[in-house]
């Protein structure tokens, strides 16, 4: 499966943006998908992730209350609504499908987008 993530940008502190993860090559509702960031310096973190169906998420604490996943199988299309948006959420997002719901490192996902980079002001 190929994934293309686009909706980055430069926003301020407390202000939202949305991420989208386009799929296309395999039956997308097959997949958990998830999302995953780096920071500058630091090692990729799992940000939360989405079963095939949609009906089932699992979220980072950093992330919890703030983020909210979705998906529209009909588009091949899971999205990242961000709202809160905290200084330290800065990074390159990245989406990854292959994994399962509670897989939270890496490794553990075989398809990955190319990243967009978000960057919050304070």
């Amino acid at each position: 499966v190929q994934l293309q993530a686009s909706g980055g940008g430069l926003v301020q502190a407390g202000g939202s943006l949305r991420l989208s993860c386009a799929a296309s090559g395999h039956t997308f509702s097959n997949y958990v998908v998830g999302w995953f960031r780096q920071a500058p310096g630091k090692e990729r973190e799992f940000v939360v992730s989405i079963s095939g169906s949609g009906r089932y998420t699992n979220y980072a604490d950093s992330v919890k209350d703030r983020f909210t996943i979705s998906r529209d199988n009909a588009k091949n299309t899971v999205y990242l609504q961000m709202n809160s948006l905290k200084p330290e959420d800065t990074a390159i997002y990245y989406c990854a499908a292959g994994g399962s719901l509670y897989y939270t490192a890496s490794h553990q996902y075989v398809y990955w987008g190319q990243g967009t980079l978000v960057t919050v002001s304070s």
